[in-house]
């Protein structure tokens, strides 16, 4: 009873400090690459550091904490924090330096995984078991982590998108961590993050009051690398966040390939695909959403009808 009231306040509160303190968030100045990204320009910007606070607050009080669950909840925070410094800074941080940034955390969330975790993952739709050394193990959950925070973040671009993608893939994890079985210390805490959001999108539901910055989607981006390891089945991060990391991903490989190899690949595609599809496509802001949303839950209602049938 008393979790399920926290889950209450924790909407109401992420609610009523959005009203209360957006005026103090610094302002958007608009993406000038970005598809009609000048009608962000004025908004107030970094919301995220609002519901990310909140939720963090109510799973210390609300939640059955453990160590580990408390490091995990500290690396939130301090991707929320990197990214809010990032959304109040005059000038936009260095690619590189968010990077790094992102890397180091990422390495602090593989040694604490392990620390309190096997080195063994199974693949969930053929029933095996694998155990690699721990620095192997450690090395694909740094590209984990580190994939899902900047997927994340870079699908964050349409009003309500990413909001709405991220709760599609929490939904699904957490569906997921029910019929294997596991998780089953973190799946308050993915019902805690998912009313956080919703309590965030009231405000970012086209046309949108305010924005959630980078100091939403990194921390949104982490904590979904979290619920996916601990299910035991990490690759299952592929079919439950696809629409995350195509929309978000392609842009990165895109970049990388012609920055560091000098080979250009998608030349007559924007990135991200949210861009391409309002711009070329002429599909409405309102349909982007939608539309992305839509191929998320065939995906993963594809992805649990086939564990359930495995199982």
């Amino acid at each position: 009873m008393v979790a399920a009231v926290g889950l209450l306040l924790a909407f109401a509160l992420t609610c009523m400090l959005l009203t209360k303190l957006s005026s103090f968030l610094p302002k958007d100045a608009g993406r000038a690459f970005a598809h009609d990204g000048s009608l962000s320009a004025g908004k107030p910007r970094g919301a995220g550091i609002i519901f990310v606070l909140v939720f963090i607050a109510a799973a210390i009080l609300f939640a059955p904490v453990s160590v580990e669950t408390m490091i995990y909840l500290m690396l939130i925070a301090g991707e929320m924090l990197t990214g809010y410094m990032d959304d109040a800074a005059e000038h936009p941080w260095n690619e590189y330096k968010k990077g790094l940034l992102d890397l180091i955390i990422a390495i602090i969330l593989a040694v604490t995984y392990l620390n309190h975790n096997e080195s063994s993952f199974t693949l969930a739709t053929m029933g095996i078991t694998v155990t690699v050394p721990p620095v192997v193990f450690a090395v694909l959950t740094v590209i984990l982590v580190w994939t899902s925070i900047n997927v994340t973040n870079c699908a964050d671009g349409v009003d309500g998108l990413s909001g709405t993608l991220v709760l599609v893939t929490l939904t699904t994890i957490y569906v997921i961590n029910g019929i294997l079985g596991k998780g089953s210390d973190l799946q308050y805490l993915i019902l805690l993050f998912g009313i956080c959001i919703l309590g965030y999108l009231w405000y970012n539901a086209t046309p949108s009051r305010l924005l959630m910055g980078d100091a939403g989607s990194r921390a949104m981006g982490i904590f979904i690398s979290i619920a996916i390891l601990k299910t035991g089945s990490p690759f299952l991060y592929i079919p439950a966040a696809i629409v995350l990391i195509l929309d978000g991903g392609l842009g990165l490989v895109k970049v990388a390939l012609l920055r560091f190899l000098k080979i250009g690949i998608l030349k007559h595609t924007r990135t991200p695909l949210h861009d391409h599809v309002r711009k070329v496509m002429g599909w409405s802001n309102t349909q982007t959403v939608f539309r992305f949303a839509i191929i998320q839950i065939v995906v993963s209602a594809a992805t649990v009808y086939l564990l359930l049938m495995r199982k």
